[in-house]
C-alpha cells in the first residue's frame, strides 16, 4: 500500500471547482458529500456547481479556444507528455484516491492510472501527426487542399466506473487536437478527475483550456451548456438512456457528438476452444472493474460439450476470489459504487434464480458495512431473464448452453447494445467467420480484454457514436476544411 496515509492523501486532494486556471469554491458555497462505498462513510465534501458556474466555465473555455488553437501541435505534445510521466511518478497516491471513492482494489486502480497516463501519451504523439491533403482537380483546373482545425471548445461528461481513464481518453485528443474543455466527472468519484486537473496545470496547461465542474446536479448544469451554442462538441460515456437525453439536447445546436453507451456483451465459448485460456479471458472480461464496466461479459454461451467444465472452472476461479476493502491486500472483489448498484445486481439475480437459473457459487447479499455482492456464477439462465437482457454492471456471469454456431450468433446479436463480444475457438476459419457476423464494434479473439489507447474503442447500435483512442480518436475533435483552388 503506498506511504500516503488514506485520511493524508484525502486531505491532499482538491475539491474546488478548476475554472479559468484558478481554485474556486461553489456559489453560495454549495458542497456535496463523496463516499467511500466500502465503509458508507463520508470521505470528504467537494465543491457543488450551479447553473452559474457552470457558465463560467464554459465562458473561460470560449475565452481560451483561440489562443490555444494557435499554439503549436509541439507545444501540446509536450504539455500532455509531462502529464503522462506526472501520472506515472504518482501513480500511488492517485492509485489510493481512486480506490477510497470508487472502491475498486488498488491493484486495479495503479492499472487504471498507468492507463490513463497512456491515452495522454499516445495523444502527444497524435498532435504532431494531424494532416491535410493536397490533390489536382479532376479536369486540372484547380487544387484541391484539406485542413484539419480544432472543433472548438467541448464539453465532456465522464462516468463513475473509471474515474480516470475515461477523463485521460477525452482529454488527451481534446488538447491534442487544440480544444478547449468543460468537463463534469460523476458525483460519485470526483476527486480523480480534480486531481488530473492539478497535474495537467502543472504539466504547463494554460489557463482556460480545462475547467473541471463537480455537481450534483449533472442536468441542471450540464443542460444549458449543451443547449447553449458556443460549444461546438460534446463527448458522453455513461448509459443508453442518459445518452439518448444528451443527444436530443445537442440536436438543437447540431453539436458534434461522441457517444460511448452501454454494453452487453456476449462471452462464446466454442467446443475447441483453449480451456485454459477461455477461464483466464473470462476472469479477466468478467471481475476486471468488479464487473462495473461497459465492456465486461454479462452473457456466457458454452457449447454444450464443454459447458460442464467451463462451469465447474469458472466456479472454482471465482468462489476462490477475495472479498472486502479494496486497500486490503490481495482483496479482487472490492465494493460496488452505490447501494443501488448493489440491489440493481441482486434483482437480477434473484429474477434469473425465479425463473430456474441455478446458483453455483454467490448469489447473495453481503451484510454491511459496504455495498458489497460476491462473485457469483448462474447456469441454466433461461433467456427470458432479465440477465439476458440487462446490462449487469457487477460480479455476476450467467452460463447458458448452445449447440450450433448459428445458433450462438444468433443469441450473441439479440441484443440492443454492441460494444464488445468475445469468442473463444482454435479454428481460424470460424474465429474469422464468427467475428465478421457478431454485432460490435469491438471483438475480443480468444482474449478478455480489449481496451488499448493505441486502438479504437466504440460500439455499433444503441452502444454509442464514434471512436475512441487509436488513429482516429483524435479526428473527433478536429474538423475537415476543404479549401479550393483556382489556376
Amino acid at each position: 500500500m503506498s506511504a500516503v496515509t488514506e485520511s493524508g492523501v484525502v486531505e491532499a486532494a482538491s475539491k474546488e471547482l478548476f475554472i479559468g486556471g484558478k481554485w474556486t469554491a461553489a456559489s453560495g458555497g454549495k458542497t456535496f458529500p463523496v463516499y467511500d462505498p466500502s465503509t458508507g462513510k463520508v470521505l470528504c465534501e467537494v465543491a457543488d456547481a450551479s447553473p452559474e458556474d457552470g457558465k463560467a466555465a464554459l465562458d473561460a473555455a470560449v475565452t481560451a479556444q483561440a489562443s490555444f488553437a494557435a499554439t503549436s501541435p509541439r507545444e501540446r505534445s509536450e504539455i500532455l507528455r509531462r502529464a503522462y510521466e506526472l501520472l506515472l511518478a504518482r501513480n500511488e497516491e492517485l492509485a489510493l484516491l481512486m480506490t477510497l471513492e470508487m472502491g475498486k482494489p488498488l491493484a486495479e486502480a495503479r492499472g487504471e492510472v498507468a492507463y490513463a497516463a497512456e491515452f495522454f501519451r499516445w495523444f502527444s504523439e497524435e498532435a504532431v501527426r494531424i494532416d491535410g491533403g493536397y490533390a489536382v482537380a479532376p479536369n486540372g483546373a484547380g487544387r484541391f487542399l484539406v485542413t484539419k482545425q480544432p472543433v472548438g471548445p467541448t464539453i465532456l461528461i465522464t462516468p463513475w466506473n473509471f474515474p480516470m481513464a475515461m477523463g485521460g481518453r477525452k482529454i488527451g485528443p481534446a488538447i491534442a487536437a487544440g480544444c478547449t474543455v468543460v468537463i463534469k466527472p460523476a458525483a460519485q468519484t470526483p476527486l480523480s478527475m480534480l486531481a488530473v486537473a492539478d497535474i495537467l496545470a502543472e504539466a504547463g496547461l494554460p489557463e482556460g483550456v480545462l475547467n473541471v465542474i463537480t455537481t450534483s446536479d449533472s442536468g441542471g448544469v450540464m443542460e444549458p451548456l449543451i443547449r447553449d451554442g458556443r460549444a461546438r462538441k460534446l463527448s458522453f460515456t455513461g448509459s443508453t438512456g442518459v445518452g439518448r437525453k444528451l443527444l436530443e439536447q445537442a440536436s438543437e445546436k447540431v453539436l458534434r457528438t461522441s457517444m460511448e453507451l452501454g454494453g452487453n456483451a456476449p462471452f462464446v465459448v466454442f467446443d475447441d476452444a483453449d480451456m485454459d485460456a477461455a477461464i483466464e479471458g473470462a476472469m479477466q472480461a468478467k471481475m476486471r472493474n468488479i464487473g462495473e464496466a461497459c465492456t465486461a461479459a454479462n452473457r456466457f454461451y458454452v457449447q454444450r460439450g464443454v459447458v460442464d467444465e467451463f462451469a465447474r472452472r469458472l466456479t472454482e476461479r471465482m468462489s476462490a476470489l477475495p472479498m472486502g476493502r479494496g486497500t486490503e491486500d490481495g482483496v479482487v472483489v472490492g465494493p460496488l459504487i452505490d447501494e443501488a448498484a448493489v440491489n440493481k445486481v441482486s434483482s437480477l439475480v434473484s429474477d434469473a434464480v425465479d425463473r430456474g437459473a441455478k446458483v453455483l457459487t454467490g448469489g447473495a447479499v453481503v451484510d454491511g458495512p459496504g455495498n458489497f455482492y460476491p462473485a457469483t456464477v448462474l447456469t441454466d439462465v433461461p433467456v427470458e431473464s432479465k440477465l439476458a437482457s440487462e446490462e449487469i454492471f457487477g460480479p455476476v456471469a450467467p452460463i447458458s448452453v448452445f449447440d450450433t454456431e448459428d445458433e450462438a450468433v444468433e443469441a450473441a446479436n439479440d441484443t440492443k447494445y454492441g460494444l464488445v463480444s468475445y469468442l473463444y475457438t482454435s479454428d481460424l476459419k470460424r474465429a474469422l467467420r464468427v467475428s465478421e457476423r457478431l454485432d460490435a464494434g469491438m471483438i475480443g479473439l480468444n482474449q478478455g480484454i480489449v481496451s488499448n489507447p493505441a486502438a479504437p474503442f466504440g460500439g455499433v447500435k444503441q452502444s454509442g457514436l464514434g471512436r475512441e483512442g487509436g488513429a482516429v480518436g483524435i479526428d473527433e475533435f478536429l474538423e475537415i476544411k476543404y479549401i479550393a483552388v483556382s489556376l
